[in-house]
């Protein structure tokens, strides 16, 4: 007798001969069970993937906005750094404009009075030192420059050097309190003694009491033996009011400097003087009157009632 393992396993052979030849048979008449059997799975099933697209395509949504967004904040902030360095570059640029402008007016004056100068950046403001008002130049003992010599901008006098080093210089601007220069009014060559207050404007003290002065006089350097500390002939200031009470020894003045000590960016020290004095020949141009526009009024008469 044959085992009962033997006999299910052949007919189970036997079921699936029978059912692949059913298959075949079909498929060979043309009925595909397989077509059809997918059509009803999708018509079944489609309801329940669009419920599941609806259901999950907020979360999807999410998900790409949320990338969308950290990638929004990185474009944000790269052209927000673009945007600064755009803005540092155009600082640099108007910094440097403004040397090159001031470099410029410095040569022309150097020119005109054939002054042999060392031109330098000034790279800070005050010191350690005892001076209360100085400044400081990245030029020095390497370039020519000495104690005592002349400095000045574009616009006229700015001060006098006080300590070099081999790469630096400091400079003792003429606002300071200690600073004292011999000056003369163009023209008139009225003399007197200029000094500084810690501002823009200065005292003048005429060493003539009988002399007069006037508002809008020009100052000039008188010089110094050798040029040192200061070379003949540099604009100083000009007088903006006069002191003419009676009864004192000397007269007194008060002094506006044509050089801008609080916006130096580019100096020149006078290392000589190669044409001697200049005389009258720095004094600035004076600057032009705006014309009083003129207004013309036609008055039209207003005709006279008829009777």
């Amino acid at each position: 007798m044959a085992p009962r393992g033997n006999s299910r396993s052949r007919l189970l052979l036997v079921i699936l001969l029978v059912t692949a030849l059913f298959l075949i048979t079909l498929d060979l008449r043309g009925v595909s069970l397989i077509s059809s059997t997918r059509l009803a799975t999708q018509t079944v099933l489609s309801p329940i993937q669009g419920f599941t697209s609806r259901l999950f395509a907020p979360i999807g949504n999410f998900f790409s906005d949320v990338s969308h967004l950290g990638r929004s904040g990185n474009e944000i902030e790269a052209l927000q750094k673009e945007n600064e360095a755009l803005k540092a570059k155009l600082v640099l640029q108007k910094d440097l404009k403004g040397k090159l402008t001031q470099l410029k007016s410095v040569l022309n004056l150097a020119g005109e009075a054939q002054y042999k100068i060392v031109s330098a950046r000034v790279i800070a403001r005050g010191s350690a030192t005892s001076f209360s008002q100085t400044i400081t130049i990245d030029a020095g003992s390497s370039s020519g420059i000495a104690r005592d010599m002349t400095v000045m901008s574009g616009a006229g006098l700015v001060g006098a050097v006080k300590s070099v080093t081999a790469n630096s210089a400091v400079i003792l601007l003429m606002s300071d309190p200690t600073f004292r220069i011999g000056v003369r009014v163009a023209g008139s060559q009225v003399m007197g003694i200029l000094s500084g207050t810690g501002s823009r404007n200065f005292e003048l003290e005429l060493l003539d009491a009988t002399e007069t002065i006037k508002i809008g006089d020009v100052l000039l350097a008188r010089g110094s033996d050798g040029g040192k500390p200061f070379v003949p002939g540099i604009p100083v200031g000009l007088v903006i009011n006069v002191d003419s009470a009676s009864g004192q020894l000397t007269k007194h003045a008060r002094v506006s400097s044509y050089a801008k000590l609080t916006s130096l960016g580019i100096v020149s020290v006078v290392i000589s003087e190669t044409g001697g004095d200049p005389r009258d020949g720095l004094v600035p141009p004076k600057p032009m009157a705006t014309p009083t526009p003129t207004v013309t009024i036609t008055v039209t008469p207003t005709p006279s009632p008829s009777a």
